[in-house]
């Protein structure tokens, strides 16, 4: 069994206060070592007083070999493959997602550099009359356990030049403790990270003790910290597709991968699809698919379906039912009342939901769950655009020109992908509900004296 012992500046600190980590089956996975809030507090504390920031080019030579590690080494004790399954048994999110994060990351930290480069504004460079300042020293992430890709952000506080403090989500710490080792190994100063797993009330102390917080969470914890301006807030993405065309197979493919990829877990998967056809028609078609994903442990090379614990997965299949308001799953009926199969252990998966639904402003269209689960409702262009809003991302399966403009021109769609993208978002340089940098740096003015002008 594991043990994950916390990270105060680059130094590995056992706490008196653990958590024993279960796998999804049940089984004994880790120890996971706890800093309490006064911890917390201080530790970030300390990391401000000795932040410095490296120049850009250290900054991107770190982060491009961390990754590198991250993909390749051994690190806390174990090796790529033995970390992957360690967080798919942690998370219960299928093993291809932390295969593929270690790919990803290793590709994404390799450019972090140029992309945080092209995030600052045109005139705010080395010289002239502004720069692009950070807004403070330390940032405190409060992480999700939805996907370990989830990670890669905060690397781009860190080649903007942030001491970064991380408190692990409670179903995932593997990921940032790999992250963070890989980090040390390729030369972080070590006084720049922290890995501070701990309870909600070592969370709440994490950002207001940062100068700046990153914080992924539901609806509560998006209400409880909005027009907070010290904290970029990452909740439910509620993201839609628009099918305003014939539907034929490789449509209906790439509605599954926009809606299953991953195990549905993440953001950007699909929520909602919206037609101008036939809804039920669609949504029969999409369900029939959807069925037909294999039901398998979440470390099996071909799982497709995120597994929880056998309650956990009952409860959140009860409360679809009851946003659906007696809309039947069509999904659910290829497999009667198996929706939530045992695979291992104590494990179950969660089969796929579709749920068609009468109407565009249906409030079962804002309902995100963290499987494979979509609604489907009919759309008419006099519609417009207020139905597809409220996404962080918003893919439009039109022609209709002005229709993209105006979803490019509302700030409630983060990112409007027109047409099939396969693995739009995988881009590292497309803006995730904005650029980061945005967040943690601003524009300053920087004035001197010239030649002849100086009273």
């Amino acid at each position: 069994m594991q043990s994950i012992p916390l990270i105060r500046q680059g130094e590995e600190s056992p706490s008196r206060e653990t958590r024993a980590l279960r796998a999804v089956t049940g089984a004994p996975l880790a120890t996971v070592h706890e800093a309490p809030a006064l911890l917390t507090r201080l530790t970030v504390k300390r990391m401000r007083a000795t932040a410095g920031a490296p120049s850009a080019r250290e900054s991107a030579a770190v982060l491009a070999e961390a990754g590198r590690r991250f993909a390749k080494d051994t690190l806390a004790g174990l090796g790529p493959e033995e970390y992957a399954e360690a967080q798919a048994l942690a998370s219960g999110v299928p093993v291809r997602a932390a295969r593929h994060t270690l790919v990803r990351l290793e590709q994404d930290a390799a450019v972090l550099g140029d992309v945080v480069a092209r995030q600052r504004p045109a005139d705010a460079g080395d010289s002239g009359r502004s720069r692009w300042s950070r807004r403070g020293r330390v940032l405190g992430v409060v992480a999700p356990s939805n996907h370990p890709g989830t990670h890669i952000a905060w690397l781009q506080a860190l080649a903007l030049g942030y001491s970064v403090a991380v408190r692990p989500g409670a179903r995932d710490p593997f990921t940032p403790q790999r992250l963070v080792h890989a980090l040390l190994d390729a030369g972080l100063e070590p006084g720049r990270i922290s890995l501070l797993a701990g309870p909600h009330a070592a969370a709440d102390s994490l950002t207001e003790a940062a100068d700046l917080g990153l914080v992924y969470g539901g609806e509560s914890t998006v209400a409880r910290l909005r027009g907070n301006d010290r904290v970029l807030v990452r909740g439910p993405g509620r993201s839609k597709i628009l099918v305003d065309g014939p539907v034929d197979d490789a449509l209906l493919d790439h509605l599954v991968a926009e809606t299953a990829g991953d195990g549905g877990v993440r953001c950007t998967n699909t929520t909602a699809v919206l037609t101008s056809g036939d809804h039920r028609a669609l949504a029969e078609a999409l369900a029939g698919r959807l069925a037909a994903l294999p039901v398998l442990p979440v470390t099996h090379a071909d799982a497709a379906l995120p597994v929880r614990p056998a309650a956990e997965a009952h409860a959140l299949r009860a409360a679809v039912a009851k946003a659906a308001g007696g809309a039947p799953d069509l999904a659910g009926r290829h497999y009667g009342a198996e929706t939530t199969p045992v695979v291992d252990g104590e494990g179950a998966a969660l089969r796929p939901a579709v749920v068609a639904v009468d109407r565009p402003d249906h409030p079962a269209l804002a309902a995100e769950f963290p499987f494979p689960c979509v609604w489907v409702a009919p759309w008419r262009p006099g519609d417009g655009i207020a139905p597809l809003a409220g996404s962080l991302a918003l893919t439009l399966l039109t022609e209709d020109a002005r229709l993209v403009d105006a979803a490019l021109d509302d700030p409630t769609i983060r990112t409007v992908v027109h047409g099939r993208v396969p693995g739009w978002w995988r881009d590292p340089y497309l803006p995730h509900d904005g650029y980061i940098g945005q967040f943690l740096n601003e524009v300053r003015g920087y004035a001197v004296p010239v030649d002849g002008e100086q009273e």
